[in-house]
């Protein structure tokens, strides 16, 4: 109880005060409640399903009964799930990106590089200068959810004003801007759009998928739902894109054809799934102290490679795409 008090007090403190009015008054007005009524159903679900306050209309609870409930996971079970899965001593390799990168360096399909790279590779700098896109995108090592990316052409730089650039701005890497494959930048070609697996390492050490899904961005210069972008779920075994793309924002409907360029979004197969599981199911053994993960994928015409792994994965985008809590895949690996 101690525990969770505290979780309340953490979620008010990081409070979106405009989001939970807009949630308020949708789901007020779905269900004929007052407003003061769910706030008090809200901060009840805090303690009785470790969930947070805006998740209570995310996952909408206020149209669900108990055992519904039950199902779902929040941020305070996500939180002591993740910490168990990848601890402390171990996630620092997925919180920094320049970590990440360089140990798993072998499964970009991109040229990336941080200030000694730039430093010590003349020969890289000139590759990420001329990269085809003419864009990089600058990054700090412990940026989440699209924040802290900086998007700039490549000719505003060269060899010695890059690294200067990145110095004065505090930025950690850059890399190449990914051209991403034809299918799924006729979908959407605001952003790139990456494909998000979860992995779990079971008891003997192999590797379960929790899910995909496929980041879709509405004219926005990321693809996280964070940022007001949808996500789909696509069926492990095909590739294919097998439920309508959905938001975090409650008072948006779910989509089955993108709203700005009019492709079709269920049944879209996604490129090179084959090779991507199969790159994401050895690159979750390389280090099994890390159980649980969120890869975070592009793909393009040569195929797929990483932007990122997450240990802290969103449970949002693990959920809301399958429009259902799955809370119960999880209990297996805490046993």
């Amino acid at each position: 109880m101690f525990k969770r008090v505290l979780y309340l007090g953490y979620y008010l403190k990081k409070m979106d005060k405009k989001k939970l009015k807009l949630f308020l008054s949708h789901a007020s007005k779905l269900t004929n409640r007052s407003k003061i009524s769910l706030v008090s159903d809200a901060i009840s679900c805090v303690f009785k399903y470790n969930i947070s306050i805006l998740e209570y209309f995310q996952f909408r609870f206020f149209e669900l009964n108990d055992e519904q409930r039950k199902t779902w996971a929040g941020t305070g079970y996500m939180f002591e799930y993740q910490l168990q899965m990848n601890p402390k001593n171990s996630r620092d390799i997925l919180d920094d990106k320049t970590k990440f990168y360089r140990l798993y360096k072998d499964y970009f399909i991109h040229n990336v590089a941080d200030i000694d790279d730039l430093r010590a590779r003349p020969e890289l700098s000139q590759k990420l200068l001329n990269n085809p896109s003419g864009k990089l995108v600058f990054k700090v090592a412990d940026g989440n959810c699209g924040i802290d990316v900086q998007i700039e052409e490549a000719s505003k730089f060269d060899e010695k004003s890059i690294i200067t650039f990145m110095e004065n701005s505090q930025f950690d890497l850059v890399e190449e801007f990914v051209q991403q494959h034809s299918v799924l930048n006729n979908l959407s070609p605001s952003a790139v759009n990456t494909v998000r697996i979860f992995t779990q390492l079971d008891g003997n050490n192999e590797v379960v998928l929790l899910g995909c899904r496929q980041r879709i961005s509405v004219n926005s210069l990321v693809d996280n739902m964070a940022a007001g972008n949808m996500a789909a779920p696509i069926d492990e075994k095909t590739g294919i894109i097998s439920g309508s793309a959905v938001y975090s924002d409650i008072t948006k409907p779910e989509e089955k054809v993108h709203p700005i360029t009019g492709i079709k979004i269920i049944g879209l197969q996604i490129p090179f799934w084959e090779e991507t599981v199969a790159m994401v199911k050895k690159a979750a053994k390389e280090h099994p102290e890390n159980r649980s993960i969120g890869w975070d994928i592009v793909i393009t015409e040569n195929g797929p490679g990483f932007i990122e792994g997450n240990h802290d994965w969103c449970k949002l985008l693990w959920q809301l795409p399958a429009q259902k809590g799955l809370k119960s895949e999880l209990e297996l690996y805490l046993k």
